[in-house]
């Protein structure tokens, strides 16, 4: 039984990344943000080594975090995340040096080794960063590290840029007879349309699993979650997905695809699909929540590739912040998509907390009042359901309205 993708056999807790056992974080304002009342450096520290999976981003051009990071993880293993905002340390001469020195500063300040740290950044493109806000920042950060949820909304905060709304949950789940819990913090907004990860999100477990089971399970839950995310069809630079798993729950370690790791898979797919939405409702200048429900579709490839072309439409978009009921759009995006789709066979209806409506039958208008409509998709949350009628398979995309805000935050970002 599911309610907006989760499962009900979660149960939503507080405490983020702090939810689970073994983890304390924090943020603070150490002087990257020109904006002195926005946290700019944030840290996650766990009581152990964890079982450390990541993904990364698939543009050529990649930030100097993830070089590190993915050196730092190579083994499987990390205690500790430190990420800054307000500078994405990338395409710059010294950004591994810089990348290095703020892990480093983990292992001067925390006890933590260098090499068993998570390092990222967020913010503009191209800019020198330098060491010194961030060292002189390093006491309080560590002093302020917290396992409860005070802790968790400190780092979430300090992790975005122009995010208006901090991003956490957290879930408890069973596996065999062990409560276990699943936390994450993670931020979004522009450059979102990942072919992997077009943001930072930093996931939390206390579930035991081996280092190659969470990287299959994450590797996997991409497909369906965070690369169906799009807020302008930007592939950013920096983006990292990183999930640790401290094990302190004491469940018998997860080190087949067995039915528990099915049952892990299914709480770390609560955390990102629920993480998506929130990405897409806070995108850039959003006002609106799209989400592109299609089913019977011939494959699952074919599911995804429809969903995503759908929320991805800057045409489809523009009409959904005019509420404007352009059902032509939707089935443009299905035919520019390259799916394999029979456009006689395919169905569009608008839905929200306003009602539904059906717009479209056999790949053909048909008469629905306009009235209505704009009614339907002048709520916040709207979703467009697709109907392929050529089979059995599902995906789910998530997107956001383009707004006139959008253009005025990227016409002077810099600033």
């Amino acid at each position: 039984m599911r309610k907006n993708g989760v499962d009900k056999n979660l149960t939503v807790i507080e405490g983020g990344v702090c939810a689970p056992q073994g983890f304390a974080a924090s943020g603070v304002h150490c002087g990257i943000r020109k904006n002195k009342t926005k946290k700019d450096l944030a840290l996650i520290v766990a009581d152990k080594k964890c079982a450390t999976a990541c993904v990364y981003t698939t543009n050529l051009v990649k930030g100097a975090p993830i070089l590190v990071t993915k050196k730092n993880v190579a083994d499987g293993y990390a205690q500790a995340v430190i990420v800054n905002s307000g500078n994405a340390n990338t395409c710059n001469a010294n950004g591994v040096e810089i990348a290095q020195g703020m892990c480093e500063l983990v292992e001067k300040h925390c006890g933590i080794k260098a090499s068993d740290v998570v390092v990222a950044s967020t913010g503009v493109i191209g800019q020198p960063l330098s060491l010194e806000p961030i060292a002189g920042g390093m006491a309080e950060l560590c002093a302020g590290l917290e396992k409860g949820a005070a802790g968790s909304a400190a780092a979430a905060q300090a992790i975005m840029t122009t995010d208006t709304v901090p991003k956490e949950l957290s879930y408890e789940f069973y596996l065999g007879d062990y409560k276990c819990r699943i936390g994450a913090i993670c931020k979004g907004v522009g450059m979102i349309c990942p072919n992997m990860a077009t943001m930072l999100m930093f996931v939390t477990t206390d579930a035991n699993i081996s280092p190659e089971m969470l990287q299959k399970a994450l590797s996997a839950d991409v497909k369906d979650s965070l690369n169906m995310v799009s807020v302008d069809r930007d592939t950013s630079t920096n983006d990292t997905l990183c999930i640790m798993a401290s094990g302190l729950a004491g469940n018998a370690i997860i080190d087949k695809p067995d039915t528990e790791y099915k049952k892990f898979c299914r709480a770390l797919h609560a955390v990102t699909s629920q993480m998506c939405r929130k990405i897409a409702a806070d995108g850039e200048g959003a006002t609106k929540l799209i989400e592109c429900k299609v089913s019977g579709a011939k494959s699952k490839q074919v599911a995804r590739t429809v969903a995503k072309s759908v929320v991805c439409s800057d045409l489809l978009k523009a009409a959904m912040f005019g509420a404007d009921a352009n059902w032509g759009r939707v089935l443009c995006a299905i035919g520019y998509s390259g799916a394999d789709v029979d456009v006689d066979k395919i169905g569009v209806a608008f839905q929200s907390a306003a009602g539904k409506i059906q717009v479209c039958e056999e790949g053909r208008g048909i008469p629905f009042s306009e009235e209505i409509a704009k009614k339907i998709l002048l709520e916040k949350e709207i979703e467009i359901l697709v109907e392929l009628n050529d089979g059995n398979y599902t995906s789910v995309g998530w997107g956001c309205d383009l707004t006139y805000e959008y253009v005025h935050i990227n016409g002077d970002y810099r600033s």
